[in-house]
C-alpha cells in the first residue's frame, strides 16, 4: 500500500485552499470539479511526501450574504401574506423556502417588522435591479432591525453552511479546516494599517475611497480596499487572509480559483508583497467550467436562478466514483464535457468501470485459488517471459514516476490516464492467458503478477477518492 510513494513529511509543509464556494446555496456540479480536483490533489502531494494542510475559506461576509438572508426574509413574508413579489436577482432556489419555513418555525409572526417599507423598496424597483437590490436590502433592515436581520442571516448561512459540509463529506472531499471571513474583521484592520504605514495606500485629494498601489506590482490599475462609505472590499479581506496563511510559516500557498477569478491573481500577489512575504511561495491553480449534457441538452447552473444541478444529484445519479474519476480526467485549466450517460454504462466504454472492473476480476481469481499459491513472494518472477507480462511489469514500474509526475504538476489526470493504460494492459494480458494453471511455479509468479497489478490500481484508486470493489 506504500508503493509508489515517497517518506511521509519528507519535502516541505503545504497549504491548499481549495472549492470555497460563496455559502449562498448548495454546491452544483461546477463546484464539484473544484472539490474533486482539491482533495485528488492534497493526496497526491501527500503520497510524494508532502506535508498537506487543507481548508475551505468560508466567505460569510459582505453582500452575498446580505442578498441570502434579504431572500430567506422575503420568502418568509411572503409565507405570511406580508408581500406579494419576490425580485428576480434574489436567491430563486426552494432551498430558500425551506429556510424561510425554519424561520417561521422558530419565531412566528415575530420577525415581520414594518413591511409596508419593503413593499416601498419592491415596487421602486426598475432597470438598475442591482443597486435597487442593494436599497431593498437597507429596507429589510430598517424594518426588522439590524439584530433580527443577523439573526436571519445567521440562520441562513448555517444551514447551507451544514448542506456543503455533509455533500462534501458525502463526497469524500471535504477539507480539514473551515476558514470564516467574519474572523478577520480585527486583521482586516491591521493589514490595512500595516499597508498604510508602508506607503502603499492613498485617497484622491484626500477623500473618497481608499486605494492600494497594486500598480507598483504589476497590475493593470490600482485596486480599491476601503469604499467610500468606509466598509473594507472583498479585496481587503482577501489581504487580511493572506497576510495569516503566511504567518502559518507553510513553503507553499496553492490556492484553486474557478478561471473566472484570474484577474484576482496580480493583485493578491502585490498584497502578499506589499506586506513583505515572498509571492513565490503563492501559487494558483484554476478550475475551467463543467458543462453537463444530459442527453442532448446542456443543463443550466445559475446560484441565483436556482436552475441548476447540485452536486448531490449528480453523486445520487451517477455515484461518488463516477464522479470523482470523471472530474479529474482531464485537466483542470480545459473545460470538462461530463457526459452522465457515459458515467453510468456498465461497460468497457466507461473509464472508471473499466479500471475498477480490472481490480474485481483479480479479487474473483484470488477467491478460486481458496490458498492454493501460500507464499506470493517466493514465487519465481523470472518464469514470466511473455511479451504481456514483461510490458505489464514494466508498466507497473511507472507508477512512482507517474505520481511525482502528478503531484509536480499538480495534475491528477496523470493517475487517470495511468490507471487506464494499467486496466487495459492487465484486461489484454488476462484475457490472453490462463493465470490458474496446473504448473506451480509458473501459476505462483502469474498470480504475484496479477496481485501486484490489483494493489497499484488500488493504491492510484485511493489518491483519486475512488473506491477499489472485490465483486462488480
Amino acid at each position: 500500500s506504500r508503493y509508489g510513494t515517497a517518506p511521509p513529511d519528507s519535502r516541505g509543509r503545504v497549504l491548499i485552499e481549495y472549492l470555497s464556494a460563496n455559502p449562498t446555496g448548495p454546491l452544483h456540479v461546477g463546484h464539484g470539479r473544484h472539490a474533486a480536483f482539491g482533495a485528488s490533489l492534497v493526496a497526491i502531494l501527500r503520497a510524494a511526501g508532502y506535508s498537506v494542510d487543507a481548508e475551505y475559506y468560508i466567505n460569510d461576509a459582505g453582500r452575498q450574504m446580505d442578498i441570502l438572508a434579504a431572500s430567506v426574509w422575503l420568502r418568509y413574508a411572503e409565507l405570511k401574506n406580508a408581500v406579494s413579489e419576490f425580485p428576480p436577482n434574489c436567491y430563486q432556489g426552494d432551498y430558500v423556502k425551506t429556510i424561510a419555513g425554519k424561520l417561521d418555525a422558530e419565531h412566528g409572526d415575530g420577525y415581520l417588522g414594518d413591511t409596508a417599507k419593503v413593499g416601498k423598496a419592491i415596487a421602486a424597483f426598475g432597470d438598475d435591479a442591482e443597486k435597487n437590490l442593494d436599497a431593498l436590502i437597507d429596507a429589510i433592515k430598517t424594518a426588522i432591525g439590524a439584530e433580527r436581520f443577523a439573526t436571519v442571516l445567521d440562520l441562513a448561512l448555517n444551514d447551507v453552511l451544514d448542506d456543503i459540509k455533509d455533500d462534501l463529506e458525502g463526497f469524500g472531499a471535504a477539507p480539514p479546516q473551515w476558514f470564516s471571513e467574519q474572523s478577520l474583521k480585527d486583521s482586516i484592520g491591521a493589514t490595512l494599517a500595516e499597508l498604510d504605514a508602508r506607503g502603499v495606500l492613498y485617497r484622491r485629494d484626500g477623500e473618497g475611497p481608499t486605494w492600494f498601489k497594486t500598480t507598483d506590482y504589476g497590475d493593470d490599475k490600482d485596486r480599491v480596499v476601503v469604499r467610500d462609505n468606509g466598509v473594507p472590499t472583498y479585496f481587503a479581506s482577501d489581504i487580511a487572509y493572506h497576510r495569516e496563511k503566511f504567518a502559518r510559516g507553510h513553503d507553499r500557498y496553492i490556492n484553486v480559483f474557478g478561471s473566472d477569478h484570474h484577474g484576482y491573481i496580480t493583485r493578491i500577489r502585490a498584497g502578499v508583497a506589499a506586506l513583505g512575504d515572498d509571492p513565490e511561495k503563492l501559487e494558483f491553480r484554476l478550475v475551467q467550467f463543467v458543462v453537463l449534457y444530459r442527453g442532448t441538452e446542456k443543463a443550466q447552473m445559475s446560484t441565483r436562478s436556482g436552475e441548476y444541478v447540485t452536486l448531490r444529484e449528480l453523486r445520487n445519479e451517477v455515484g461518488n466514483d463516477a464522479a470523482r474519476f470523471f472530474y479529474v480526467s482531464r485537466s483542470n485549466d480545459q473545460h470538462l464535457e461530463f457526459d452522465l450517460e457515459l458515467a453510468k454504462a456498465q461497460t468497457s466504454d466507461n473509464p472508471v468501470y473499466y479500471v475498477q472492473y480490472a481490480h474485481a476480476r483479480v479479487a474473483s481469481m484470488l477467491e478460486k485459488l481458496d490458498g492454493g499459491v501460500s507464499d506470493i513472494a517466493a514465487a519465481d518472477f523470472g518464469l514470466l517471459e511473455l511479451e504481456q507480462e514483461t510490458g505489464l511489469i514494466r508498466e507497473l514500474s511507472r507508477y512512482p514516476e507517474i505520481v511525482e509526475l502528478a503531484a509536480a504538476g499538480r495534475a491528477p489526470q496523470h493517475i487517470v490516464h495511468y490507471l487506464r493504460d494499467l486496466a487495459a494492459a492487465f484486461h489484454a494480458y488476462y484475457n490472453a492467458h490462463r493465470i490458474l494453471i496446473e504448473d506451480d511455479g509458473l501459476r505462483a509468479a502469474r498470480v504475484g503478477l496479477a496481485v501486484a497489478t490489483q494493489q497499484v490500481i488500488r493504491n492510484g484508486l485511493e489518491l483519486l477518492g475512488v473506491s477499489a470493489p472485490t465483486k462488480m
